[in-house]
């Protein structure tokens, strides 16, 4: 009975009635589905959303503390002054006593910092995990050298390695016509003192820079310099070729290796320059008071003066007119700070009224020819500052302005030969630089 009435239910029912409630049935599950969906990923967005929050504000905290840290490394410079030692600027850093006498012993270990300049540069880096050490340091031994001290993590010991720095050398050309000094001639074409200084020292022995150059003379020059990588000129290297032109004579010098590491200067000739004893050992002075008897200018009374008189400024550098052994730097009575120079069985030289002694200056100690030995003052009795100089041969003074030199190397046969390709090349490479100029 109840499938009949179902039958006759179902048999009542319009299709199109039919059709309409399914699709709205159809419509009904969608929505409930998709709606479910939207609920879902509004959720994940909302978390990724409160997570990406979460990041920044992580950030901005980590940010936050590192700006308020100290950093673990720290770099200190310190440029060498007059008047310090290793020990006095290793005892400025705020290290422990240990750590500054490891610094002490590998330092002073090094041959190639036994002496230390005014303005070597010492690089320190630091390290603060715990409590300040050093972690590595460099000391700059010249404008193309350092030495990196590295700490050994294993041993806690520093260990030194040689580093030389890329530059590039570079020939330069100058010439001109002196008309006021060489000095200041040279500098106004941008040649560093150094160089003029050595150009100097070079002509020293055949030249007195006051009384044989004359306006109008001139003089050429090459030497090398070296380039840094922003082609800045960081240092100097060695004279390769000089001319000195006197009342039309020219004095001509060539760079020679004659032996291996044996180097020196010979005119066109294959005849090295160099003597025994410098004319005169200092450079932009003049002749104030020659060898001969005199009427002292203290004393008041005649008295036969023993040396040359050179007047120069104050702090004029003093050069040693020889190779040889200091016998005497100290106080030397009316001579005020004076320096002996003994060169040979020969000859002895001494330089009086020194303001200070050279760098390293003391008895027992060799110097070379053209070594700063000390600078111009007027210490003793002296009227102002100058430089007494005397030359004692076979332990008698004698004129220094009028001894003969005895000559240096000349070169022969087969040297004379290879002197003779080298002279070649340099005076190609100057026609070629010449060139570069015009």
């Amino acid at each position: 009975m109840f499938f009949l009435n179902k039958m006759r239910f179902f048999k009542n029912i319009n299709i199109k009635e039919l059709s309409i409630f399914f699709w709205i049935v159809l419509v009904g599950i969608l929505g409930v589905f998709f709606a479910s969906i939207y609920n879902t990923n509004k959720e994940i967005e909302i978390k990724k959303i409160e997570s990406s929050l979460d990041n920044i504000y992580l950030l901005k905290t980590i940010k936050e503390i590192t700006d308020s840290l100290e950093p673990r490394y720290t770099t200190l410079i310190y440029n060498s002054k007059s008047g310090d030692t290793y020990e006095s600027i290793i005892n400025k850093l705020d290290i422990d006593k240990s750590e500054k006498n490891n610094l002490k012993k590998i330092i002073l270990s090094q041959k190639s910092l036994k002496v230390l300049r005014i303005n070597q540069k010492f690089t320190f880096k630091f390290d603060h995990l715990s409590k300040p050490k050093i972690k590595e340091f460099k000391i700059q031994t010249d404008k193309k050298n350092e030495i990196l001290f590295t700490k050994n993590i294993d041993e806690d010991e520093f260990v030194p390695k040689r580093i030389k720095k890329n530059f590039t050398k570079n020939l330069v050309y100058k010439e001109t016509v002196i008309t006021d000094s060489l000095y200041n001639s040279a500098i106004s074409l941008g040649i560093k003192p150094n160089v003029i200084i050595e150009f100097a020292r070079l002509y020293g022995f055949q030249v007195d820079f006051q009384r044989d150059i004359w306006k109008n003379d001139s003089f050429q020059i090459i030497y090398e310099e070296f380039l840094n990588d922003k082609n800045t000129v960081v240092d100097t290297g060695e004279i390769i070729f000089a001319n000195l032109n006197l009342q039309d004579t020219d004095l001509q010098l060539y760079k020679y290796e004659y032996e291996k590491n044996k180097v020196d200067y010979f005119d066109e000739n294959g005849k090295s320059i160099k003597k025994t004893l410098m004319k005169t050992p200092i450079n932009g002075a003049r002749l104030s008071s020659s060898y001969g008897k005199r009427k002292h200018p203290i004393l008041g009374y005649t008295k036969m003066h023993t040396g040359t008189d050179f007047a120069a400024p104050k702090g004029t550098p003093i050069m040693a007119s020889g190779d040889g052994k200091v016998t005497k730097a100290g106080w030397c009575g009316g001579g005020g700070n004076c320096v002996k120079i003994k060169h040979n069985s020969k000859y002895q030289t001494v330089y009086a009224h020194m303001s200070k002694f050279g760098r390293g200056i003391k008895r027992g100690v060799r110097v070379k020819q053209g070594q700063i030995i000390g600078y111009v003052g007027s210490t003793g009795m002296s009227t102002g500052p100058h430089l007494h100089y005397e030359v004692i041969e076979n332990g008698k003074k004698i004129n220094s302005q009028k001894m003969r030199l005895p000559s240096g190397k000349v070169l022969k046969g087969e040297e004379r030969k290879k002197f003779e390709v080298s002279k070649i090349k340099i005076d190609v490479l100057k026609s070629n630089l010449i060139t570069k100029l015009n």
